[in-house]
Formats: C-alpha cells, structure tokens, sequence
C-alpha cells in the first residue's frame, strides 16, 4: 500500500515539473521536448560557477551556420522558482529553436530553487551566467557586443531583473537591503548588464500580482521564493520586482503576456512596460488574444519573429551607435583647442582638471560594455573587463574631452 501511495505521489511532481501544477498549462507551462532544435555545436552541463553543482549547470548551443562568433540570447525556465534543473526543458521547441534558426547562439542556465536558497540567490545566478559567458567568449564563440535575456513565466521574472538592475549593488525599500549582484565564479570582474530582454508571461512586481498557491506545501509560491509571506513584508517584495528599479539606462525589453493567462495576470507586463515607457525606454508590449500561460498561441511564428526581430533592430541600433561614438571620440582627441579642463589617465584611474563635477560616459570600442554617470575629479577603471574603451566628459558649459586607452 505504501509503495503505491509513492508512485501516485511521485507521478504528481513530475507532472507538476512539467506543468506547473495546472494540466491545461500551468505556471511551468508545457516547455518540454526538443526535437525542433538545430544547432552546430551543443557544450552540455557547464557549470559557471565552478562548484559542480547540478544547479549551476547550464548548455549552450551554437547555430547551424558556421561563424567566428554569435550573439547570445540566455533564456531561462518558468517554474515557480521552484525547479533547479530544467534547462532542458526550457522552451527549447518553440524560443530557443526560433532563435537559433534567426542566428543567435542560445544558453539554457539552470538556477537555484527557492527550496535551494531564497532571493536574490536566483538573480546571482543569472548574472553569474553573464559574466561567465564574458569571460569565456573565445572558447564558445560569443560575441559579446549582444548578450540578451529571455525567459518564460518565473525565468521571465528573473530575466526581468537582470535587464533593470544594471551597474546596480544594491536593492533598498525601507528598513530591506539585498545584494543585487552577488560574487559566484571566477569572473566577478566581467560585466552582468544586457543589451536586451524579451520576457513571455511574466510576474514582474511579485507584491501586486495574483498569489499563487503553493499545492506542495502552505503559503504561496512567491512567499518561498522571498522567504516570507506578502503581509506585514512589503519591502522584502518590492525588492524582487523589476519595475521598481526601472530607469532610463535599462535594457530595451518587449513583453509577451496572453490576455487569458490564468497564473500570471496581464496586468504584470503592463506595469512594467510602463515603468519603461516612463523611462523612455526601447519597449513593446504584445498582448496575446485569448493567450493562455504557456499556451501554444503564444509561440505563433509571428510572435517568435517579433522576438528576434526586436534583438535584431536593437543589435543594429547598438552597433551605430557605438560606431559614432568611437568617431566622436576619435574627434574629440584630435581637437587641440585651447579648454578650460582636462581630463587624463592615471593608471586605473581617470583624473579630471579645471571643474569640479561633470558627466562621462565609458564604453567599450566594440560595444559590449557601456556605462555613464557623474564624476568628481576623478574616477576608478579598475572594474573593467578588458578591452579598447572610449571615455567623453562633458562639463556643464557642453564642452566635451575624450580619450581611448586599453584595459589589459
């Protein structure tokens, strides 16, 4: 009697794994199978943080068409934050084919579960994936100029917050702080910000969504991943929500949600789409009639070419841009005129003469690495990755300067 108890039990979890919990489709979404996938080159199981733990795995998989390197699209499983090891089941038929065939190289990370460890432990993860493929261009072909983000239901959620919590340290509401950034792996001197995010049917303010209840166990699912339920705890979820920390330095993301979406309320991509808009942020909104959570009428081959062509479109924005920005500063460095400051390398350091405060903005020659902000007197490059950067300063009269170096 025991035994057949534990295989009815058994038989529930796995379909729960794949599912979600909810049989017509539920918060997991039906994400499994993979016979869709065409890729040249397939690295299984790299651990990117180095701790030979199954949940710090991930694969990655490069296009059929032979090229010295590939933009990466890093997608992520929905699972309620409740799964460490389903990258291989991570939409590989429907985003992750559609991807490849466009060009892109695609990476599927597993993460930590909420039973794991609780937020932001899922955040590091994601950011490590980032830094590691930074760090590891070369031996798997990454072109590191477009690393994205993408990722369904719950890694919708996660990739929501890579994408809005760029050259961020710190998450702060109230009395609550959490480190948005973490230190796994070896690359903790690499970048985690991303050029780009689409996100499918994701929760993005975990405080004003719809709870969803934990059939497993007591509380909710969100009130495991924080480590709290939402009463009396409104910070510790306000610092799991991306629109919260929405700005105008983001990254351009477009938002995919069905209007008939019964485990993640529609209403969770438009607060962050709007928060973006705000911000004048690159972004769009679409919303699928009659679309169900991880339903098939979400990954039309519309939708799926609306997906690459917005990396497509912002991968050409951020190439000229960074093309006229290397111009400017080549300009600028050539202007022998006579100023009222001056700026000047000193080691790791950018020293600023004849003004107080002004604006600079550093970014990296093949445009992977972009940054900016305000400095006083002097400002410390020692966290860069290495490469061939720009730097302009600007002064309150408009009066510019700039300078290229090579970070080693």
């Amino acid at each position: 009697m025991k035994k057949i108890a534990m295989t009815v039990c058994f038989t529930v979890v796995s379909a729960f794994a794949q599912w979600g919990g909810n049989m017509d489709g539920g918060f997991g979404g039906p994400q499994s199978g993979q016979n869709k996938l065409e890729y040249s080159e397939k690295f299984a199981d790299v651990n990117y943080v180095g701790d030979g733990k199954t949940y710090h795995t991930m694969d990655i998989y490069l296009p059929k068409e032979a090229k010295d390197s590939y933009p990466v699209v890093i997608h992520t499983y929905g699972s309620a934050w409740s799964m460490n090891n389903s990258k291989g089941s991570a939409d590989l038929n429907t985003i992750c084919a559609a991807l490849l065939k466009a060009g892109y190289a695609v990476v599927t990370p597993n993460h930590r579960s909420a039973s794991d460890a609780i937020y932001p432990a899922q955040l590091h993860d994601l950011k490590a994936v980032v830094r590691y493929l930074r760090g590891n261009s070369s031996k798997y072909k990454i072109d590191t100029s477009f690393i994205a983000m993408s990722g369904f239901s719950s890694g919708g959620h996660l990739s929501s917050l890579v994408a809005t919590t760029c050259g961020l340290k710190e998450g702060k509401s109230g009395s609550v702080t959490v480190d948005l950034e973490g230190d796994l792996g070896s690359f903790t001197s690499f970048s985690s910000c991303i050029d780009a995010a689409t996100l499918w049917s994701p929760p993005t303010d975990i405080y004003t969504m719809n709870p969803i209840n934990n059939f497993m166990g007591s509380g909710t699912y969100e009130g495991a991943f924080i480590g709290a339920e939402r009463e009396g705890n409104k910070d510790k979820w306000m610092v799991a929500s991306s629109p919260y920390y929405a700005s105008e330095d983001d990254a351009p993301t477009i938002l995919f949600h069905g209007t008939s979406d019964q485990i993640v309320n529609p209403e969770q991509s438009k607060e962050l789409y709007d928060s973006l808009q705000k911000y004048n942020v690159k972004s769009e909104l679409v919303s699928v009639s009659g679309g169900t959570h991880g339903g098939n009428e979400m990954y039309s081959s519309e939708n799926l070419g609306k997906m690459t062509s917005f990396f497509d479109e912002v991968r050409k924005a951020k190439a000229e841009k960074a093309d006229s920005s290397s111009k400017e500063t080549t300009r600028l460095i050539a202007n022998k005129s006579i100023s009222s400051f001056d700026v000047k390398l000193d080691g790791n350091k950018l020293r600023v003469y004849g003004t107080d405060e002004c604006r600079y903005k550093v970014f990296s020659v093949d445009g992977s690495y972009a940054s900016s902000g305000v400095v006083q007197k002097q400002l410390d490059l020692s966290a860069l990755p290495p490469g061939i950067y720009g730097i302009v300063v600007t002064v309150k009269s408009g009066e510019q300067k700039g300078l290229k170096f090579i970070r080693k």
